[in-house]
């Protein structure tokens, strides 16, 4: 099945141009659809070095020819220099998320993957900007996501996100995990296919709270939602010590964890896979993945950045969005 991906290339002074240009060389075997300035990759192909010729979607999704892309144009305000951060190109950029969305939303994409963007160059533009998981949720009226990166052997979704760690702690609510327990298990149910999942739920303080000495958040609030949860069928242990958690013992039992905050999660999962690690964002109502690293603006321009995370960001996209089409949705009891 060839399937048409939508793919924005994030902040064009960084890496994300390149990437596409460089992952486009060996042709795709799905259609990759550009959300940019042909332009702005125009010339950053002939930066690098390599042939690159841009086409527009073909009637039904065609597979990539080397050297090939296909393309919706949407110029930037100014003509991107790598390495450079320009503001005043930040509403294009959120411009190509809008066109990826709008198309996944009426499926002339069966799925979204983003590049890595500078959520402070677009703040500094007067856009008030947190992330693409955050807006993504709100441009698709999603009451709820789930940040899930996963890497080989590791899956690890965030009860929080992008919050600075001060205002960690009061987020950490009943409500909140069990929204975003509820759809990790469904997700993992529909979208990769584990009929019963396992879970392993961080601790929010050091030792897990060592009973309520280090912290009251485990013992009130996370543990007994855990046991409420496990006798309506879910599969959930914690919550346990963040520093003990990812170890082969634990991980060997586990199909995902559930991480309180982005630090705490994060950094081992990126030590483990990074360069091939994917970003996920579960709940939304169509596939979106995205790259594991930021924009690298040192690098850009230089033929020197890996596609590595792009590759199975993309490859994961097709995957999630084939096995959605060829398998008929069903409700979850547990979702």
């Amino acid at each position: 099945m060839t399937l048409r991906l939508a793919i924005t290339p994030g902040e064009p002074a960084g890496i994300g141009p390149d990437l596409l240009i460089q992952l486009v060389q060996r042709g795709c075997s799905h259609e990759l659809v550009a959300i940019a300035d042909p332009q702005m990759l125009e010339a950053r192909a002939q930066l690098l070095g390599l042939p690159l010729t841009l086409r527009p979607p073909a009637s039904q999704a065609r597979p990539l020819a080397p050297g090939e892309l296909a393309i919706e144009a949407l110029p930037l305000a100014v003509t991107a220099q790598p390495g450079r951060l320009q503001p005043r190109n930040s509403a294009a950029i959120i411009s190509t998320l809008d066109k990826g969305i709008s198309g996944c939303m009426d499926k002339t994409y069966n799925a979204l993957i983003t590049g890595p963007i500078n959520k402070a160059a677009i703040n500094d533009a007067g856009i008030p900007f947190s992330g693409h998981t955050e807006y993504l949720a709100t441009q698709t009226a999603t009451p709820n996501v789930v940040m899930m990166l996963a890497t080989e052997g590791l899956r690890v979704a965030l009860a929080t996100t992008h919050l600075p760690l001060s205002a960690v702690a009061p987020a950490i609510t009943a409500g909140l995990l069990e929204t975003c327990l509820r759809i990790l298990h469904r997700e993992l149910v529909e979208k990769f296919a584990i009929a019963k999942p396992r879970i392993l739920v961080c601790g929010l303080n050091p030792h897990a709270g060592e009973n309520g000495h280090l912290g009251h958040e485990e013992t009130t609030i996370i543990k007994p939602l855990l046991d409420r949860l496990n006798t309506q069928g879910f599969t959930l242990s914690g919550p346990l010590p963040a520093d003990t958690l990812f170890t082969p013992k634990y991980l060997a039992q586990a199909d995902a964890v559930l991480a309180m905050y982005h630090d705490q999660g994060l950094p081992v999962l990126k030590y483990q896979g990074f360069g091939k690690a994917v970003n996920i964002t579960l709940g939304l109502p169509f596939i979106r993945t995205s790259v594991d690293h930021g924009t690298a603006l040192e690098l850009a321009g230089s033929g020197n950045a890996s596609t590595g995370s792009l590759r199975y960001a993309i490859d994961c996209a097709a995957q999630l969005a084939g096995a959605h089409l060829s398998t008929p949705r069903e409700k979850n009891s547990n979702g």
